[in-house]
């Protein structure tokens, strides 16, 4: 077959080419054509499918995240904002933190254990691009019905996956979340989060400047795995019986990573490196345009010097590859004997395969014929821009007015009891312990908080104590209800999880998940939830630095509820001041902090007791989650807590539950005046927690609710080896941990 150059696309202009099966619409296809002045050569055609896919240009979502940027709140922790390989916060005594939270649901779905250790690898060199070194990671999960079969596929591959690339890297997992339910049955959400720490003057950026300066492409070999991967994987609905285009999952090698990330903070250290890229998404596609684009120049690439692990790929499939752990670096001349020597070093493959020009256009060569030359912006920054068609779906209205507060409630103390125990016992409220069992939680030994705490929690400097804390929260079922409230409460949920912990929330980082944006019902869910989203980090003062959207999480007609998930990041001064949700002294007094309605709308009291989704979901008032938040982190800098808790799904019971079987330590609760039982364990009314107070800390903790406003109820106190609800019931703490901690184990162990 003649290799199709740009000399030979200029001439043989009516040639047909596979636009359409490359995932290219009629009219993109013409745009490039457009573009070039001419028919794209076959290499080019490759570039702009991956480049233009909905993975990687945000095509249906750029007109909405605009927002993000639009209603952005002043904020002087910023240091690097939405448009880099992650944003990057200054978290005091010259640290910065970088985080970033991004998608790996289609492959892990085809490839359960590949897709998701593959998405923990991406993630962290994203992290290492940014100059900073990863710390910890997070992963925020959605599976189908705990009970299906297709669950016990795909979960245990997951968690199989995340556990064995993280725990090979050294890695903490510190924290995310594991819901289930059957709107995910063929569309898991396989969500991963990773925290990285450098000094401000160590910030990397991807771009390509410097004239003569050599594109160095170093880490493991290029393969067949991924080819039109996650970006074309990522970019189409699946059918009713999977995935139409089954391109390879990428195929990771943690060791392979680990050696990648000390080669590259050496490179760092040694100043090595103008500009850098890792290679995920696209591959080669993304990382030469990306840096081109955003650099002062052009770039010309010998695309036969890629080092190959198959000797038959064309250069279209080396251009698409997603193979894993590589990295694309921009190294001035007179270094790269350095840079090389390191590589070495480090055993890590290393090839200068081309070079920053003074032109402007990316232009790739294959045995010395030119396949590629095209604007390299037009191929990274100004794919398609789609203003989608969105409305509110027809059945909205229906949906919210079946409201959840028709549905029959326990009548007697026994019934109540058993409820109670039924909520504890489900899939969604029970201890995840099974799964977080096998992550290594406390390698590096910096972790001072880790799953089923409020927030994950690394100490980054061990001589003052500063560190960080990180919490990811979602609820599919409250944006399914409202989007708009449901994106602000994943926000609320996330910002009170931190600053349950003692830490102040600074910025967030979110993975928006949702149907097919060709849906007019599916695109308003995410218009309302993304501007819900910015609204909500405007009033909290939390910029959002980056992140991920997921579309074409459908199957069929059937799309998931709408799911964006929120990673709120904050810093703690000393982590030793930290607060656990252990109940653990006994005599402490429980007090509610907060206001209690009866709010029940998506509650998991009404999805596990009546299998119902209707209503509206609990109200969110922004203005109390902040002073909620100043008083959390006040108590717990001076001591007057010893633990908190937030309360979200499955109200104030299972926040009770959860502290006493953490501490050991069981607690007697009294019905406050004014509300029932029924809606005092059970409502899921926001901008509240529950904290324990030793009793020399009272006067001084309820003063300062007081003072600003905080209504703060005493409920009871920290007492014996079980759970008393005064004149109702007594639920035993060994019973509990039984209902509470034997539900995955009897599903998936």
């Amino acid at each position: 077959m003649t290799l199709d150059t740009v000399k030979h696309a200029t001439e043989t202009p009516d040639v047909e080419q596979p636009w359409a099966e490359l995932g290219l619409k009629q009219d993109e296809y013409e745009r490039i054509r457009a573009i070039l002045g001419r028919r794209p050569t076959g290499a080019e055609l490759a570039m702009y499918s991956v480049m233009w896919s909905e993975h990687c240009s945000y095509k249906s979502s750029k007109v909405h995240l605009r927002q993000f940027g639009e209603k952005a709140p002043d904020n002087d922790a910023l240091l690097v904002g939405i448009g880099e390989n992650a944003g990057v916060v200054d978290v005091g005594q010259g640290y910065a933190v970088t985080f970033k939270v991004e998608s790996h649901n289609h492959p892990s779905y085809i490839e359960p254990y590949q897709g998701a250790a593959t998405g923990v690898g991406g993630i962290v060199r994203d992290i290492l691009a940014m100059g900073a070194r990863p710390v910890a990671v997070m992963d925020p999960l959605r599976f189908g019905a705990a009970d299906h079969p297709d669950t016990k596929r795909v979960l245990p591959g997951v968690v199989a996956g995340i556990g064995g690339y993280g725990n090979c890297l050294g890695l903490p997992n510190i924290g995310g979340e594991v819901v289930f339910d059957p709107c995910y049955q063929g569309n898991p959400l396989v969500n991963a989060l990773c925290v990285g720490v450098m000094k401000h003057e160590d910030i990397h950026l991807a771009k390509a400047s410097g004239t003569g300066n050599k594109v160095v492409l170093y880490g493991a070999r290029t393969g067949g795995d991924g080819i039109g991967g996650v970006s074309v994987l990522a970019s189409e609905t699946f059918d009713s019986t999977g995935p139409a285009k089954r391109p390879a999952v990428q195929v990771g090698d943690p060791f392979q990573e680990k050696l990648l990330i000390e080669c590259t903070l050496e490179l760092f250290r040694e100043d090595l490196v103008e500009g850098i890229q890792d290679l995920g998404g696209a591959g080669l596609s993304c990382a030469t345009s990306e840096l081109a684009s955003a650099g002062s120049g052009g770039m010309r690439v010998e695309l036969d010097t890629v080092p190959l692990r198959d000797a038959t790929l064309s250069p279209e499939e080396i251009l698409m590859s997603e193979s894993q752990e590589r990295m694309c670096a921009i190294v001035e001349p007179g270094k790269i004997d350095r840079f090389l020597e390191i590589c070495e070093k480090w055993d890590v493959i290393a090839t200068v395969i081309g070079e920053v020009t003074d032109g402007e256009r990316l232009e790739i060569f294959w045995h010395g014929e030119q396949i590629v030359d095209v604007p390299p912006r037009t191929v990274a920054h100004e794919g398609p821009v789609y203003e989608r068609p969105y409305a509110r779906p027809e059945w909205q209205d229906a949906l919210q007015a079946d409201d959840a507060a028709k549905l029959p409630r326990p009548e007697t103390a026994e019934e109540l009891r058993e409820q109670v125990l039924k909520v504890v016992a489900s899939p969604n409220q029970a201890s995840k312990s099974w799964i977080t069992g096998q992550y290594d939680r406390f390698v590096q030994g910096n972790t001072v908080l880790a799953q089923p705490e409020d927030s994950g929690m690394v100490r980054i400097d061990e001589e003052t104590g500063l560190g960080v804390a990180v919490a990811t929260d979602g609820n599919g079922r409250y944006a399914k209800l409202d989007p708009y409230a449901g994106a602000q409460l994943a926000l609320a949920e996330s910002y009170r999880n931190v600053a349950a912990t003692g830490a102040r929330p600074l910025a967030i980082s979110n993975c928006l998940n949702f149907g097919s944006p060709e849906d007019p019902g599916v695109m308003w869910q995410f218009a309302e939830a993304t501007r819900g989203l910015a609204d909500g980090c405007l009033e909290l003062g939390t910029p959002v630095t980056g992140g991920n959207v997921s579309l074409y999480n459908q199957t069929g007609e059937t799309a998931i509820h709408p799911t964006p998930v929120v990673a709120v990041l904050g810093v703690i001064d000393d982590v030793a001041r930290r607060t656990p949700m252990a109940f653990a002294e006994e005599g402490q007094l429980l007090y509610l902090l907060g206001d209690t309605k009866d709010e029940l709308g998506g509650s998991a009291w009404s999805q596990v007791i009546h299998d119902h989704l209707g209503g509206l979901p609990p109200a969110v008032d922004l203005a109390r989650e902040k002073l909620l938040a100043e008083i959390l982190i006040s108590a717990s800098r001076d001591g007057m807590v010893d633990a908190a808790h937030d309360l979200s799904d499955g109200g104030l019971v299972q926040a009770v539950v959860e502290s006493c079987l953490r501490g050991g330590k069981g607690a007697r609760l009294v019905v406050p005046d004014g509300l029932d039982a029924f809606t005092f364990l059970f409502s899921e009314s926001a901008g509240r927690a529950v904290v324990s107070v030793p009793r020399s800390e009272e006067l001084r903790f309820t003063d300062m609710c007081g003072a600003r406003g905080l209504p703060a109820t005493r409920i009871g106190v920290v007492d014996g080896d079980s759970i008393e609800v005064q004149g109702h019931f007594e639920l035993p703490l060994a019973e509990l941990r039984e209902a509470h901690e034997g539900t995955l184990p009897g599903l998936f162990g």
